[in-house]
């Protein structure tokens, strides 16, 4: 997939700011700093277009950025940030639920997570959600460049043990440093895409 114009449009902090459009959206979900910002860019092939906010889980807007003038990536708030408080983090819960369940223009969901890692509760739960709510989606196991390749295979099977996922479940080994994975993010994006992907 070419990518000849992308920009940012808004933060969001409310459904009211919302962009007001029937464009496909393609969703990024993860913890606090798992690298939805620099997988944006990569895919994108922007340096700077998604930047990473200096204090983790304290970013509580959905970032929209219009692609192509066609579709747009959505990045969702981190989830999983210790120093949250928990009010804070059961608002945050209902507002990312709320735009999840009422936006049509959903099309797909990558959930992230860091390879180096098993998934943590929250990201747990994440991937339940999008089970129960049938929501097509892809898992990218991101930071890959920070392990050696022969670990990959066996951090790739706890990170499916740990989801209880099936063995066939998308699961895509990415590095923004390295470029790892890219094309296969790109494939999938196109697939859920469709025509808007041209």
């Amino acid at each position: 997939m070419k990518i000849s114009k992308a920009e940012f449009i808004i933060s969001a902090v409310s459904p009211s700011q919302y962009p007001a459009y029937a464009e496909p959206e393609l969703v990024l979900a993860g913890r606090s700093n798992v690298g939805k910002s620099s997988l944006i860019n990569k895919i994108l092939g922007r340096k700077n277009l998604a930047r990473t906010s200096s204090q983790p889980g304290k970013t509580r807007t959905l970032n929209f950025y219009h692609i192509n003038d066609s579709w747009y990536f959505v990045d969702l708030p981190g989830y999983g940030y210790a120093k949250v408080a928990k009010d804070t983090h059961a608002e945050w819960e209902k507002f990312i639920n709320k735009y999840l369940t009422d936006r049509p223009q959903i099309r797909g969901i990558i959930l992230l997570l860091d390879i180096r890692h098993p998934p943590s509760k929250e990201d747990v739960m994440m991937y339940e959600w999008l089970i129960r709510h049938g929501i097509p989606f892809c898992i990218v196991a991101t930071k890959a460049d920070k392990i050696s390749r022969g670990q990959w295979q066996r951090h790739k099977d706890v990170i499916l043990c740990k989801l209880l996922a099936p063995p066939d479940t998308l699961l895509i080994i990415f590095s923004a440093e390295s470029g790892v994975g890219a094309e296969e993010v790109n494939a999938w994006l196109e697939g859920r895409l469709g025509s808007h992907s041209q």
